[in-house]
């Protein structure tokens, strides 16, 4: 039964919303820690991981891999590799960089799908979307210009922030095309979401002790605000923008999550007081612009299911 239009709104208000805080409940955890860095982002970002694949356990109940195609899991599996590579990175890069500027970058991965789709599999490209690019690259330039010179106070290092939050957004990129492929060979949204967090947090479980930084003993906010960050963002913001997909134009679905960076931005003055520079905030309204741009001029069916952002 096709869902109402109220309904559909309320889902994809629940998914800004939830995605949109992911960026303050990090921030929350450093400080709740009273650390921040690559140690104490990794272990958050296991931890986000791990609590969500353990909530996702039930679906494997009815993973029949006799009844996939060749490669379903394989393609899930590496999934989860850049899916970890993703939060790993754009986690860290709060440590260092402001909120908008964070989160807007991250929120480029539309145009890395482009562009790999045009590099690995000769996909072409409409003149709108390298219009977005080139606009998008402008934008990204501003913005790493502003925080060079115009850094809020709690950015550590702004440009070493930058540089994480895209390359995290590429990595989300990898992530979505090679789940789009997962999900095509057989595998549901659930299966494919227990094989790609659980694979996930396999592969950050060891990094924070290679960082030399503890698994216990730290305050118990820092654990609830990973908890949050599970259950909000990833599997109700997650689950919000794929069950929308399913029943809307996904390129509206995807223009709709443009506004994460919006909502991180505004709930970091409400809960932080951090004020972006103004050629911060120009850079992020002309990157985002690309964005979008880039989006409408892809909407291919072949990309639809990689279009949606995540946090």
């Amino acid at each position: 039964m096709r869902p109402s239009v109220w309904q559909l709104t309320l889902a994809l208000t629940a998914g800004v919303l939830t995605v949109s805080a992911a960026a303050i409940f990090i921030r929350l955890a450093f400080q709740a820690a009273g650390a921040s860095g690559a140690g104490i982002s990794l272990l958050l970002a296991a931890t986000r991981l791990t609590i969500a694949a353990l909530l996702l356990l039930p679906a494997w109940r009815g993973l029949r891999p006799a009844r996939l195609q060749p490669g379903a899991v394989r393609y899930a599996v590496f999934a989860g590799v850049f899916l970890a590579l993703h939060f790993a990175s754009w986690i860290t890069s709060l440590a260092y960089t402001s909120i908008a500027a964070s989160v807007t970058l991250v929120t480029t991965n539309p145009v890395w799908v482009a562009l790999i789709g045009w590099i690995w599999w000769r996909e072409r490209l409409s003149r709108t979307t390298l219009a977005g690019v080139c606009v998008a690259l402008a934008g990204g330039i501003l913005i790493g210009l502003g925080d060079a010179g115009n850094a809020p106070h709690t950015a550590r290092n702004p440009l070493l922030g930058d540089a994480l939050a895209l390359l995290g957004a590429i990595a989300a990129s990898f992530y979505f095309l090679l789940g789009r492929e997962a999900q095509r060979r057989g595998l549901s949204i659930g299966q494919y979401a227990a094989i790609a967090y659980g694979t996930a947090a396999l592969v950050l479980l060891p990094l924070p002790a290679l960082a030399q930084t503890p698994y216990l003993g730290w305050p118990a906010g820092f654990y609830l605000w990973a908890f949050a960050m599970a259950v909000s963002s990833q599997l109700i913001g997650h689950t919000s923008f794929n069950w929308a997909v399913r029943w809307m134009n996904p390129t509206l679905v995807t223009l709709v999550i443009l506004l994460e960076p919006v909502g991180s931005s505004l709930l970091g003055y409400l809960v932080f007081g951090e004020v972006p520079g103004r050629t911060v905030l120009l850079g992020a309204a002309i990157l985002l612009s690309g964005v979008a741009l880039a989006i409408w001029g892809n909407r291919t069916p072949s990309a639809r299911e990689a279009r949606t952002g995540s946090r």
